[in-house]
């Protein structure tokens, strides 16, 4: 053998020399998972919301199966927020004076309008329901506003 080949027997006892090569292990991630990480589970999950809002949509309003129909996600989400309680997000230092004051306005303004309506009770003068039921009447419009007040009730036992 020359000095600059080593041989069958050279390149064995290189290899040996090295440290096994490990397949990379996969490991799961410390944080939340990103959106797009479960892509079935959320189609699946997705597909149940939707179906569900149509079927909330379709009932008759006030009747014993709407009223159903809305306490199923509210049981279901305070028994997820009760089984799996989500770390609390800090308080802030201080309260922001100036905006708390327009938020509480505003609340103010709409109880106020509320009231207003259930006491004269004239069309001159409609509640907020009696506004926006035109406005949703439409089974698919229904439909995706209850989809909406499903995902903001779920972003509210996120946080």
């Amino acid at each position: 053998m020359t000095a600059g080949n080593t041989g069958a027997d050279g390149a064995a006892a290189e290899r040996s020399s090295r440290p096994p090569e490990q397949p990379p292990t996969r490991r799961p991630p410390d944080g939340p998972l990103p959106l797009g990480a479960r892509p079935a589970r959320n189609a699946i999950v997705g597909a149940g919301v939707i179906g569900y809002a149509w079927l909330l949509g379709g009932a008759a309003p006030f009747s014993t199966r709407a009223l159903l129909y809305v306490l199923l996600p509210g049981a279901v989400l305070g028994v997820v927020a009760f089984a799996r309680p989500p770390e609390r997000i800090p308080p802030p230092e201080s309260v922001d004076v100036a905006g708390f004051s327009y938020w509480m306005i505003c609340i103010a303004l709409l109880f106020e309008w509320e009231a207003s309506a259930v006491r004269q009770d004239t069309p001159a003068h409609p509640s907020l329901t009696d506004l926006i039921n035109p406005l949703i009447a439409p089974h698919p419009i229904k439909a995706a506003a209850i989809v909406v007040w499903l995902l903001a009730g779920w972003a509210l036992v996120k946080r």
